[in-house]
């Protein structure tokens, strides 16, 4: 994951308005989606007519990423982040958490940074500021 999540999961006090998940960008992969997703009616974001995810292997080969909209908000599925690499590279770098609902799977502190300088946003900039603020605190115990 990058963005908000992995943010506030590390301590920021910066709250965002979607969900970014990393995760491999195979026919195979993509078509588990609607199913996974099915109670949460997902649809397409950026279309404005916002059609339901439907998705068939050839559909599925031509997407990098897909923004969704959901019963729960906004759910971004990325093939690749920005300065860290596609799904190997961000798992590589990243650290296990336990949520309610079990383990789960957030970017380190140090890639989410070069993840936030790669986009260069105001709110990425705010950010970057309180983890490594967060990064000193927790390297001094």
């Amino acid at each position: 994951m990058v963005g908000g999540f992995a943010a506030v999961a590390h301590g920021v006090t910066l709250l965002t308005q979607d969900l970014d998940v990393c995760c491999r960008f195979t026919p195979d992969n993509l078509m588990r989606l609607p199913d996974a997703l099915s109670d949460l009616h997902p649809v397409h974001r950026m279309p404005p007519e916002r059609p339901p995810l439907r998705l068939t292997p050839e559909v599925a080969a031509g997407f990098r990423n897909l923004y969704l909209e959901t019963d729960w908000g906004q759910l971004d599925c990325l093939g690749e982040i920005l300065g860290v690499g596609g799904y190997d590279e961000v798992l590589a770098q990243s650290v296990e958490i336990e949520l309610p609902g079990g383990p789960c799977r957030i970017l380190a502190i140090d890639a989410l940074v070069r993840a936030k300088q790669v986009m260069g946003r105001d709110k990425d900039r705010e950010t970057i500021v309180q983890l490594r603020a967060i990064q000193e605190r927790t390297r001094g115990h």
